[in-house]
């Protein structure tokens, strides 16, 4: 089945996939604390934090692209100490597309726990302190799972969003094959070369069934929770 596909299709297919699953993945912990903070707690700011938050909806992808090259390039002040001093460097390498499709899947993840977090019973949680249960405790026992749903959809809609960007990545870290080349700009590239039309339909394929299997495998883990609202037994 591989066999149509070329050495560069290929690796822009195992690329897309970790750099979208890493993506998700890293930016959970972080997108759970500031979706409890919305959901959850009071502060002056809070409206300015929701805002910064949602605003790589809004801005243009290449503009998000463009500020994540000025502040975290080689050239910028903290990519120049990170690479001084810690050796990390995100710009033309595959950690930065991961960085910058976390940037722009990070508000979708948000609202999804916000919207989950603010629709459990907090009578339960309640009810969990009144038994002796800590802070810590009521929260990894009974908050985040009473929120899963909206933990797994989070996931899915930054893997989908990474799994798709293409304006901030190819800003931060251009369109290197075997380094920092994914699905999207991968087909972008094929776009530019006369005859590229199959392998165009065979990576737009590939990413249709990627984001096909991922909501296939969302819903069947929210159905496998035992915490799903009528099925607890």
């Amino acid at each position: 089945m591989f066999d149509a596909f070329s050495a560069d299709e290929l690796t822009a297919i195992r690329l897309s996939l970790k750099v979208a699953a890493v993506a998700a993945l890293a930016s959970l912990p972080l997108g759970v604390l500031v979706g409890w903070l919305l959901a959850r707690t009071r502060f002056p700011g809070k409206a300015l934090l929701d805002a910064l938050v949602h605003l790589p909806l809004v801005l243009p992808p290449v503009v998000m692209g463009y500020a994540l090259l000025v502040t975290l390039g080689t050239q910028g002040a903290v990519g120049a100490f990170l690479k001084e001093h810690l050796g990390l460097v995100f710009a033309f390498r595959w950690t930065g597309a991961a960085l910058a499709c976390a940037v722009m899947g990070f508000p979708l993840m948000v609202r999804a726990i916000r919207l989950s977090l603010e629709a459990t019973d907090r009578r339960l949680e309640q009810a969990a302190s009144t038994l002796g249960a800590g802070p810590w405790r009521v929260f990894f026992t009974v908050t985040l799972p009473l929120a899963w749903p909206g933990l797994v959809a989070g996931c899915v809609l930054a893997f989908a969003k990474a799994l798709g960007e293409f304006g901030a990545t190819i800003t931060f870290v251009s369109n290197i094959p075997g380094e920092t080349q994914t699905l999207s700009s991968a087909i972008y590239g094929l776009m530019q070369v006369p005859g590229g039309e199959a392998g165009i339909w065979r990576l737009a394929a590939v990413a249709v069934a990627i984001s096909l299997a991922a909501l296939l495998f969302s819903e069947w883990l929210v159905r496998r929770h035992p915490t799903r609202h009528g099925e607890d037994g």
